[in-house]
């Protein structure tokens, strides 16, 4: 019951949503269009449930091909990389609002852990037997992990946040971990990674 319920709140909720915002992201679209040359959404391929691969969608926020460029997967505050809109994008998390297709299509839910790219920080079949739980589930648009630290948590720290959450998972689980989102985002808090040095004190 509960994979059916939460199943068709994902495409209630993201179809009502879709409808609400389409204004503000038909705006979006051509703002990041006008403000550096590229695509409007970035594209790029992530592992999801039992490892399958899937395109995950996002507003565009950094210059074409920057995961070749400077850090790489891993964006700081002040980052170069990152665009004068996509740093708006970023920190209200506007940037996330193609994931309602991803979420129609069942490729996730809006609640279960992020859907990590498929070389970092392992493939597939690298990670080891706990981490590799986490793809039990649906990955979200958010998720325990991201309530918690979110980019500001090491992989390791992630990794546990996610298991708690698969061994724990219930619609009630789900809807406190949706509202407490909400205020995170208001917060606009965890946009940004923070460094190894920084991230081994937490």
């Amino acid at each position: 019951m509960y994979k059916i319920s939460k199943r068709i709140f994902d495409i209630i909720l993201s179809l009502i949503l879709l409808i609400i915002i389409s204004p503000i992201m038909g705006i979006t679209a051509i703002i990041v269009k006008l403000d550096s040359p590229g695509p409007i959404l970035f594209k790029q391929k992530r592992v999801g449930k039992d490892g399958e691969d899937f395109t995950i969608f996002k507003f565009r926020t950094m210059v074409v091909n920057a995961e070749k460029i400077g850090t790489g997967l891993d964006s700081y505050a002040n980052d170069t990389r990152v665009t004068k809109v996509g740093k708006v994008l970023r920190n209200s998390s506007l940037d996330e609002l193609p994931q309602l297709f991803n979420i129609l299509r069942g490729d996730m839910s809006f609640v279960g852990p992020r859907p990590p790219v498929t070389y970092h920080p392992y493939k597939y079949n690298d990670y080891p037997p706990s981490a590799k739980r986490r793809f039990e589930v649906k990955p979200g648009v958010t998720g325990y992990a991201q309530i918690n630290g979110r980019n500001e948590l090491s992989w390791d720290q992630k990794f546990k946040y996610d298991l708690y959450y698969t061994e724990n998972k219930s619609f009630m689980f789900d809807l406190k971990i949706f509202i407490l989102t909400i205020f995170k985002v208001l917060k606009m808090e965890g946009s940004y990674d923070v460094d190894k040095n920084e991230k081994a004190k937490h």
